[in-house]
């Protein structure tokens, strides 16, 4: 038997397991999370049920509820696959533990019966004394000497072989368990989704009932979108203006002082255009680049909440659009708003009763509104995680939800992909 190949299974088999139990540990934390994202959702809901009243806000939370119970299914038929491979998996390796114990037995064996046969200390003598020279006569004993010990490690891989074999067969059974309780919660997951989208359709069914509370209700969404569009476009405008002037200020200063110390004036670079004047300085510019490289890992703003309205062009009825810049995420009731990365609060806004937060990170800005609160000001420093402000509760229909964005200078761009899973 060659042993160098066995202890190689033995580590491949080894390696898989950890890599599996890695993918499914991080399939079980994503729909533990869509779990409880979908429960406050529910709980959301059924408060707000009783209302007569429809907002475009419960519509949102219902249509994320369904899409967030459409992606726990993936991730549940996600977990299927991957069982169903660590099963074949699991199955191959038993019926080769089994193949290499019955080997490892047959050789074990031959070498007991060799052992009976020879096992007077005359015979093994005589085996000795019968070769035809001195150092025929030694290999001859040291060949007894390794036998005996590779009957000890014979026997010794027999036991680790066993082991094994029993171990696979224990995850083997584990497995098929796990997979008949999946398949039991992917239906349930079904009927659950199917309730929820019967319930979708009834409730867009009286939408036509509410059509002109809704439009209204549309109108005023844009209104305040535009208002607080507006105020980040200006904002940056200044900034961008801000630091143009600095530059140009700076480099005339350079001149003057060559100039009065009969210098050659310096050769400065042209300022660059649009917000990549907003990485300038060595301080913005290391500022930008760390944002940058978090893409994908911020923090998110609030604690606990859930995205309902997306980035994006979003339609409601015929001919009727929305455009969102960020998301909008809802939240529990007095939730405290964080700042997603370090930087410095740039603008701080009233818009329609409700406060509008801008922090600058070098050339990237995030956008924080429809704040109760602020605890910050206009040019304050702030830290990674940094408590701003609260989110504001809707009186008219029970809801709170955070308005999130990210852009680049002016140029909006899609919050979700910067967030951390």
């Amino acid at each position: 038997m060659n042993f160098k190949k066995l202890f190689i299974f033995l580590a491949i088999l080894c390696f898989t397991g950890q890599a599996f139990a890695q993918s499914s540990a991080e399939l079980k934390r994503r729909k533990e999370a869509l779990t409880r994202e979908i429960e406050m959702l529910r709980s959301s809901l059924s408060k707000t049920s009783s209302s007569k009243r429809l907002s475009l806000k419960q519509i949102n939370a219902l249509n994320a509820q369904i899409r967030l119970r459409e992606k726990k299914i993936q991730t549940i038929n996600s977990e299927v696959r991957l069982l169903d491979n660590q099963i074949s998996e699991n199955t191959n390796t038993v019926h080769s533990l089994q193949t290499q114990l019955n080997k490892l037995k047959k050789e074990y064996a031959g070498m007991v019966l060799f052992a009976f046969r020879n096992q007077s200390a005359y015979s093994k003598m005589m085996f000795v004394f019968a070769s035809k020279d001195f150092n025929q006569a030694y290999k001859r004993l040291k060949y007894l000497q390794q036998f005996g010990e590779y009957r000890k490690k014979q026997a010794k891989y027999i036991q680790e072989t066993q082991k094994d074999l029993g171990i696979k067969i224990v995850e083997l059974d584990q497995n098929k368990k796990e997979k008949n309780n999946l398949l039991q919660d992917q239906e349930e997951e079904k009927v659950t989704l199917g309730k929820e989208k019967n319930n979708q359709s009834k409730v867009l069914s009286n939408l036509s009932k509410q059509e002109k509370q809704l439009k209204q209700e549309l109108t005023k969404k844009q209104q305040e979108s535009a208002r607080l569009n507006r105020a980040i476009q200006n904002a940056i405008t200044r900034e961008i203006e801000e630091a143009r002037r600095k530059a140009e200020e700076e480099a005339r200063i350079a001149a003057a002082k060559a100039k009065a110390e009969n210098r050659d004036v310096p050769v400065t670079k042209p300022i660059a255009k649009g917000s990549s004047i907003l990485s300038a300085t060595p301080e913005s510019a290391k500022l930008s680049s760390d944002f940058l490289s978090s893409r994908g890992s911020l923090p998110w703003p609030v604690s606990v909440g859930t995205i309902v309205e997306g980035f994006g062009s979003h339609s409601y009825g015929v001919n009727v659009k929305v455009e969102n810049n960020g998301v909008d995420i809802k939240t529990n009731e007095g939730s405290a708003v964080r700042a997603v990365f370090s930087g410095e609060v740039s603008t701080v806004q009233n818009i329609g009763g409700m406060y509008a937060i801008l922090i600058r990170h070098g050339e990237y800005f995030t956008v924080y509104s429809n704040l109760k609160s602020v605890n910050v000001s206009k040019g304050q420093k702030v830290n990674l995680k940094q408590t701003i402000g609260t989110v504001i509760t809707d009186p008219t229909d029970g809801t709170t939800q955070l308005h999130f964005e990210v852009r680049k200078g002016a140029a909006p761009m899609n919050p979700e992909s910067w967030l951390a899973n």
